[in-house]
C-alpha cells in the first residue's frame, strides 16, 4: 500500500466526521461486549473454581493400590488371597518424593500428611471424625485454615487441635475446652481446642480436626511413614497433566480433583465454550457493520471513484484505498473500545474479595490485546469485499450516473 492511498483513505474518513465516528464507536461497542463478557466469564470459572476446589487438594498422592494376590494350588483351582483390611496403606519412604513433587511444574504448595479416623468425645457426646496432622509451616497450604477461624488461634501446639464449626456446636464446643480422642488404632488421647474455623465446605466444617504432625502420627501408630502428599497446583485445571506426570516421576498413585468432581469440570469447560460463542457473534456483529457501512460509501462515492478510475487509478489503488479505511476504522475503534473497558473494569475488586451476589470481574482476563487483534483483522477482512466491488466499477457508467 502506497503514501498515496493511506493518505486518501484517512482524507476521506476525515471528510465525513460524523460517519466515521459512528462506525467507530460501533466497533468501540463490540469490542467493549467481547472484553466485558471475557472478563466476566474468566472470573465466573475462576471464582466456581476457588468455591469449590480452593480448599481441596488438586492432586493426591497415596500408595497404589495393591490388587489380590491369586494363589494356583496343584489341584488347578485359583484361590484368592484377600487384602488385609486391617493393615493401614501408608507411604513408608516419602522424604525423596517431596523434592521432586515441588520442581514439577505448576505446583504451588506440598503439604505430607498423617490421616486417619477417631471419634470425638466431650462427656455424654460421641462424633465421628477425620483426623488431620499437618506439618510445621503447612497448616494453610491445602485449604486457608488461619484465612477460616472465627473463634480462638491457628496455632497447633502438640497437645492442641483445630475443629470445624458445626462440629464444634454439634458438642456445645468451645475454644479452650478439653475433648478426648480416640483413633482407629485404639490409641486415645486429650486435647485443648484451640480455634474453630468456617471453611464453607460442610464435610470439612463437620468432620475435619487438625493436628500436629508427630502428635497425629502417634495417635495412628504411624513410626515412619504417612498417609498421603496433597498438592495445590496452579492453574487448578491442569491438575490432571500433572497428577499423570507425578504418576510416573515418584511411582505413587496420582488422583487429580477432576476425577472425583468430573461434573464441575464438564460444567466450567462447557462454560467457556459458551464465552467463545458470546466472543464469536460479538466478532461477527463487528464485521457485518464494517461490511455493510463500506458497501453504503462505495454506492454514494461512485462518482468520485470513476473520476479515480478514469484519471489512472488502478484496481490495487482503489481495493487499498477502502481495505486502508476499514481497517483504520476497526483498529481505532477497538483501541477506543480497549481503553473505556479498561477505565470501566478498574474499580472491579479481585476475584477472591468479591462479597455475595456481587459480580465476578477478573479484568487480567479480559482479552484486551487479543480483542483489538481480532477486531482489526476482522475489520480488514470485512472490507475486502466491498473494496474489490469498488474497483470493478466502471469509469464511464460512474462519472455519467
Amino acid at each position: 500500500m502506497t503514501p498515496y492511498a493511506v493518505k486518501l483513505a484517512i482524507r476521506h474518513l476525515l471528510s465525513h466526521p460524523g460517519q466515521t465516528a459512528l462506525l467507530m464507536s460501533g466497533v468501540a461497542l463490540g469490542v467493549g461486549v467481547f472484553i466485558f463478557m471475557s472478563a466476566l466469564i474468566g472470573g465466573l470459572a475462576t471464582l466456581l473454581t476457588l468455591r469449590t476446589v480452593g480448599s481441596i487438594p488438586h492432586v493426591v498422592l497415596e500408595m497404589p493400590d495393591r490388587d489380590p494376590a491369586i494363589l494356583v494350588p496343584q489341584s488347578g483351582a485359583q484361590v484368592v488371597l484377600q487384602k488385609d483390611l486391617s493393615r493401614r496403606e501408608q507411604i513408608a519412604i516419602w522424604q525423596p518424593a517431596v523434592p521432586i513433587i515441588e520442581a514439577e511444574r505448576g505446583v504451588t504448595a506440598v503439604s505430607p500428611q498423617i490421616r486417619g479416623s477417631a471419634y470425638v468425645e466431650r462427656g455424654q457426646a460421641l462424633a465421628p471424625v477425620g483426623v488431620i496432622g499437618v506439618m510445621p509451616g503447612k497448616l494453610s497450604d491445602i485449604a486457608n485454615i488461619e484465612a477460616a477461624i472465627v473463634d480462638g488461634s491457628s496455632n497447633l501446639p502438640t497437645d492442641g487441635v483445630l475443629l470445624g464449626s458445626r462440629l464444634a456446636n454439634d458438642l456445645g464446643l468451645r475454644v479452650g475446652q478439653v475433648v478426648r480422642l480416640t483413633s482407629d488404632r485404639g490409641r486415645a488421647r486429650s486435647f485443648r481446642i484451640g480455634g474453630i474455623f468456617t471453611l464453607g465446605v460442610a464435610s470439612a466444617d463437620r468432620q475435619a480436626v487438625y493436628m500436629d504432625f508427630t502428635t497425629a502420627r502417634a495417635l495412628f501408630d504411624l513410626p515412619t511413614g504417612i498417609s498421603r502428599i496433597e498438592i495445590k497446583v496452579k492453574p487448578a485445571t491442569d491438575a490432571a497433566g500433572i497428577a499423570a506426570r507425578l504418576r510416573r516421576s515418584t511411582g505413587l498413585k496420582a488422583t487429580a480433583w477432576t476425577e472425583d468432581n468430573s461434573q464441575l469440570f464438564e460444567g466450567l469447560d462447557a462454560q467457556a465454550r459458551t464465552g467463545i460463542i458470546i466472543k464469536a457473534f460479538a466478532l461477527i456483529t463487528i464485521v457485518v457493520g464494517i461490511a455493510s457501512a463500506m458497501l453504503l460509501s462505495i454506492v454514494r462515492r461512485q462518482a468520485e471513484i470513476g473520476i479515480m478510475r478514469a484519471m489512472g487509478a488502478g484496481k490495487r489503488l482503489v481495493v487499498s484505498i477502502f481495505v486502508l479505511e476499514g481497517t483504520l476504522i476497526g483498529l481505532v475503534g477497538a483501541v477506543v473500545g480497549a481503553g473505556t473497558a479498561w477505565i470501566v473494569l478498574l474499580p472491579m475488586p479481585p476475584v477472591a474479595e468479591v462479597q455475595s451476589g456481587g459480580l465476578p470481574i477478573d479484568r487480567a482476563q479480559g482479552d484486551f490485546l487479543l480483542a483489538i487483534t481480532l477486531t482489526t483483522l476482522a475489520a480488514m477482512l470485512a472490507s475486502i469485499l466491498p473494496a474489490r466491488r469498488a474497483a470493478r466499477i466502471d469509469p464511464v457508467e460512474a462519472i455519467g450516473s
